[in-house]
């Protein structure tokens, strides 16, 4: 069990947790029109899944943002419960969203056209998103937060996401491995599927 922490320390420490769930949900809210808009253009299903899932990470911090905006020196048991409850739902609808969408690419043969913009905003994002994740996972341990953790497990989803979608239309691109795109996709669906259920059973256990 944690050492109890001052009062000092904790809001520190929940201030900082809002601005990286702040920060979280503008770049997210940008990566919805970016990522549907150059996927709309490359026909390329997995970045319009991506933009999608850019919807799911903002539902995520939103509620980590309700989560540690609310509590006071320590978390009620129930609004913790929701929270977790909350963020295993944000797994399982992007495990899913990002399923459906790998099964209609492999299913249609599709082949999306090359999109170096598209590779180039990917990067970045994977970069950005990484190192929210990290900094989140430090707050969520100095605020003993089980949701603001789950969240950053999110986030880091979604770096490893726009990787795998980033050296898929690589792939792509340079050796016409059309199936790249949705296999990756599913990988990390079934990595989102598995976070789903250990939150939705931390949520039974708390």
């Amino acid at each position: 069990m944690m050492a109890p922490m001052s009062q000092a320390v904790g809001s520190s420490l929940r201030r900082r947790a809002l601005v990286l769930e702040w920060t979280t949900i503008a770049w997210n809210a940008g990566e919805v029109f970016v990522t549907i808009g150059l996927g709309v253009a490359a026909r390329s299903l997995a970045l319009v899944a991506f933009g999608l899932d850019a919807v799911v990470e903002v539902f995520a911090s939103v509620v980590v943002v309700w989560h540690v905006g609310r509590v006071g020196r320590t978390s009620s048991p129930a609004r913790t419960r929701r929270a977790l409850r909350l963020v295993a739902v944000a797994f399982a609808a992007l495990a899913v969203l990002l399923t459906v969408g790998a099964v209609r690419v492999i299913a249609s043969g599709h082949r999306a056209d090359t999109s170096p913009w598209g590779i180039a905003y990917l990067a970045m994002t994977a970069a950005v998103m990484f190192g929210l994740a990290i900094a989140k996972r430090r707050t969520a341990v100095g605020l003993d937060s089980q949701p603001l953790s789950a969240e950053a497990t999110l986030t880091r989803l979604d770096g490893a996401l726009a990787t795998s979608i980033l050296l898929a239309l690589a792939a792509n691109a340079a050796l016409g491995w059309w199936w790249a795109d949705p296999v990756a996709t599913l990988l990390i669906a079934a990595v989102a599927a598995r976070e789903a259920r250990e939150n939705w059973e931390a949520d039974i256990l708390s």
